[in-house]
């Protein structure tokens, strides 16, 4: 009996004793971290959408994720420890619903997906074109009396835009900041950014415009 007491009992007992610690205190930590739920809000991360399409839908999709996990874990949890990245390629021009799902969520470790909401998200694809539109400047003011507008003249004269082909045929022109020539007898120049209203077309190189308003005299006043 004493012999296998030492052979069974005390035979490397210094290890035991630690892997004993160790596992008491692993079942002490788990048991002291109580499970927790937090609900983030997360855009949607596009990848590899084909170079010559644009999402011509207004709304960009995004997406309440609900963890479950350690304690612990949710109160370290930042806002850009979550996310959600769709494949986009192979899509083609039209419109096109999308699963979302638990494995296209990244969390970290520990955590774990129980709810998306939505579950599925639409989206619209047009191909991306590009083209030059007129830059028609907005001149405001109370002109001089005998005063009215005799010339605009706009350096340069065009802009590059580009967006889903679309709501780029539809556009006709860009427009600037207003420019208020109350009072103005003679000829002033000013300096402003173009810009293009619809949120889903961009001026291509937002360069400053110079915009020449020339007055010359004539019948009537008034406000253009």
């Amino acid at each position: 009996m004493s012999d296998f007491f030492q052979r069974v009992v005390l035979h490397n007992l210094g290890l035991k004793v630690v892997a004993l610690a160790l596992s008491v205190g692993l079942w002490l930590a788990v048991a002291r971290d109580p499970v927790a739920e937090v609900a983030v809000d997360i855009p949607i991360e596009v990848r590899n959408l084909p170079q010559d399409l644009e999402i011509s839908s207004e709304i960009v999709p995004k997406a309440q994720i609900r963890l479950r996990g350690p304690e612990r874990v949710i109160h370290q949890l930042q806002a850009s420890d979550v996310y959600a990245a769709i494949e986009f390629n192979g899509v083609r021009p039209g419109e096109r619903t999308f699963d979302l799902t638990a494995q296209q969520i990244h969390q970290p470790s520990g955590l774990e997906v129980v709810q998306i909401v939505p579950s599925q998200f639409h989206l619209a694809f047009d191909v991306r074109v590009t083209r030059a539109v007129p830059v028609q400047p907005r001149v405001i003011g109370n002109f001089a009396q005998g005063y009215r507008i005799g010339q605009i003249v706009t350096d340069p004269a065009t802009v590059t835009i580009t967006g889903p082909k679309a709501r780029v045929e539809a556009v006709e022109s860009a427009t600037t900041d207003p420019i208020d020539v109350s009072g103005a007898m003679n000829r002033l120049t000013f300096v402003r950014h173009p810009y293009i209203s619809d949120p889903l077309v961009q001026v291509k190189h937002a360069d400053p415009v110079r915009i020449t308003v020339i007055m010359e005299q004539g019948p009537g006043s008034g406000a253009r």
